[in-house]
């Protein structure tokens, strides 16, 4: 189906899709966790945006409340929680990135593309208007793996995990329409007790290791008795 086909909100939804995967390379792409913060802050609000959109267009009006949830977590109250942690533990210098960046952002552009080939016999089998945004929301969780495996700090990992969160539930909005209402808000109430969990992980990892660098744990060992 050409773009010219769709509907207005279908495109609208599909340019979403887009910026939310440009996003999430520039996740990969940043080197200061306070930018970082701020680039999935933004996600977040792409997310509320395409929440609102497929509420309006589907008529599935239990949507606005996940996308005000959205806005609630992933746009205010999570970067705030991690912008105060990381102010409170002087982590605001450059992030550590395993192997090259350039590298890394090589590895983003192949998932990508890995993400349209295992999609593709999933779109040709929907009937939706929106199935193009499926191999983008595989894309998106498989890049916030990426964010997990290839930074060093507990914060940027922390941040790659809930990137991936992001394309589970943009996945879920756009491919169906969004979950039963108890299935949401079961989401949010783990995503709000993770952000107080990992904080309070981010305070005892740097009490027990003096860092918050995950490769010092590699470093630990059985003291001889």
């Amino acid at each position: 189906m050409a773009l010219t086909q769709l509907s207005l909100a279908e495109q609208l939804v599909l340019t979403l899709a887009a910026l939310i995967l440009f996003t999430s390379f520039l996740l990969l792409a940043q080197n200061r966790i306070v930018s970082l913060i701020h680039t999935f802050a933004w996600q977040g609000v792409l997310l509320f945006v395409t929440t609102c959109l497929m509420a309006a267009n589907s008529g599935r009006h239990h949507l606005f409340i996940s996308a005000g949830l959205t806005l609630a977590l992933k746009v205010f109250f999570i970067p705030w929680q991690l912008r105060r942690l990381v102010i409170k533990l002087d982590i605001r210098r450059d992030v550590e990135v395993v192997g090259g960046p350039s590298l890394v952002m090589i590895a983003g552009g192949v998932l990508v593309l890995f993400s349209y080939y295992v999609v593709l016999p999933i779109r040709e089998l929907s009937f939706l208007a929106s199935r193009n945004t499926i191999a983008i929301s595989l894309a998106v969780i498989l890049i916030g793996m990426l964010m997990i495996i290839t930074r060093r700090k507990a914060v940027a990992q922390v941040i790659g995990f809930m990137s991936l969160e992001n394309g589970l539930f943009f996945a879920a909005v756009v491919a169906t329409y969004g979950m039963p209402m108890v299935v949401e808000l079961g989401i949010a109430f783990d995503v709000l007790v993770a952000a107080i969990l990992f904080g309070i992980f981010f305070f005892q990892l740097r009490s027990g290791i003096g860092s918050l660098d995950v490769d010092h744990l590699n470093r630990l060992h059985e003291v001889d008795r």
